[in-house]
């Protein structure tokens, strides 16, 4: 097994995610789900692997949704895997081609509208019911990557009544056709969406009777087993594993991403393998200006997650104080350096609530004894150097 960070990584190379596609599969047979991940965390390498080797009856679409900017766009998207689908099984699609005709559109592929009326509804709905009603051999799952992203986008253009309409309806075909599974998964957070959307006026719950599961980092033994097998993939000298590779599944805090990395590195300067070259290496990437492991996404993403400036300003400060201590800050010392620092935050509820928020961003983690610290120790490592603070 050869390093390869950013890569694609072969199905049968994916490490220590049996239990968590097991458990992905099994929540699939009653209900849809939710995949949240930090990025490099392998959430790619996860729903790839259920693609390679899908459960019997199952089969798995993936669509990218990135570059979606209207409902019709995204209606016709899945129109198309629809009618794929079924022409695997040698069914003929009825109901969303009669629609087409009915509304006298011509091609699926240029633009749901028809009379100055806009059918994407309709016709999303016409595709699912053709969906449902040919099910019998295998069940169609639709694994759609950058949703929230795709959400941005339609906000961006047609504004909040587009965004909610979509989710209602997606939740409706859910309700209406129980065998309708879908696994949506993102970048941006949901959570953001629906802030937006509940300070618009929006007041329905769209994902209510969907199960969220998060992509943890690999534990440390299966790190360790991942480091292990780069290295000797790589043909790396290391006296002792043992050491070296907790070392990496350690400083890490078991992202795959990063332990790539790690190893690439240690390849490319004929290092022996050792936990101080190890440490040595994640010191460069973490303070290197030109930024290689692309860590300043975790700056630059505050003001996409928190577009209003003062919110924006006011997680970096919360960051910011926590990080410039050693260990978890306790809630009630939070506040009080907080309210020593500035009067921008307010009330202790608005300071829960972005506490909250960061820890759906997985900035932070909330211990038992209510006290705050950062999530992941390579981060916040990173983020001391970036804002010069010390703990």
């Amino acid at each position: 097994m050869k390093a390869n960070p950013g890569g694609s990584i072969d199905p049968q190379n994916v490490v220590g995610r049996d239990r968590l596609i097991e458990q992905i599969w099994n929540t699939l047979e009653g209900q849809s789900v939710i995949l949240t991940a930090e990025r490099r965390i392998g959430k790619t390498s996860v729903i790839k692997k259920m693609q390679a080797e899908p459960r019997a009856g199952s089969h798995p679409v993936f669509q990218d949704l990135e570059s979606v900017h209207s409902p019709e766009e995204f209606a016709l998207l899945v129109y198309e895997k629809v009618q794929n689908f079924l022409g695997l099984w040698k069914r003929v699609a009825n109901s969303a081609q009669r629609f087409l005709q009915e509304h006298r559109i011509e091609a699926a592929g240029v633009a749901l509208e028809a009379h100055g009326t806009r059918h994407w509804k309709g016709f999303l709905e016409r595709s699912i019911e053709d969906l449902t009603n040919a099910r019998g051999q295998q069940q169609l799952v639709f694994f759609w990557d950058e949703f929230p992203y795709m959400l941005d986008n339609i906000w961006q253009r047609e504004g909040a009544k587009s965004v909610g309409e979509l989710l209602d309806t997606l939740r409706a075909l859910r309700q209406s056709h129980p065998s309708f599974r879908m696994v949506l998964t993102g970048s941006i957070g949901l959570h953001h969406i629906l802030a937006r959307l509940k300070a618009d006026g929006y007041r329905n719950a769209p994902f209510n009777d969907m199960l969220k599961i998060e992509v943890p980092p690999l534990d440390l033994v299966d790190a360790q087993q991942l480091a292990q097998r780069l290295i000797e993939g790589e043909q790396l000298v290391c006296p002792d594993m043992g050491r070296a590779t907790a070392a990496i599944a350690f400083l890490v805090d078991g992202f795959p991403y990063y332990i790539h990395h790690i190893v690439r590195e240690l390849k490319n300067r004929r290092s022996v393998v050792d936990p101080d070259k190890v440490l040595a290496i994640i010191e460069h990437f973490t303070q290197d200006a030109s930024d290689p492991w692309n860590l300043t996404h975790y700056r630059d993403r505050i003001g996409d997650y928190y577009p209003n400036p003062e919110d924006a300003t006011a997680v970096r400060l919360i960051l910011d104080t926590v990080a410039s201590h050693a260990g978890p800050l306790e809630l009630s010392q939070l506040m009080a350096e907080l309210q020593s620092q500035t009067s921008v935050l307010g009330s202790r509820d608005r300071v829960l609530q972005l506490l909250r928020m960061l820890e759906l961003d997985h900035y932070i983690t909330h211990h038992g004894d209510r006290s705050y610290d950062f999530r992941f120790s390579l981060i916040e490592r990173w983020w001391r150097h970036d804002r010069d603070l010390s703990p």
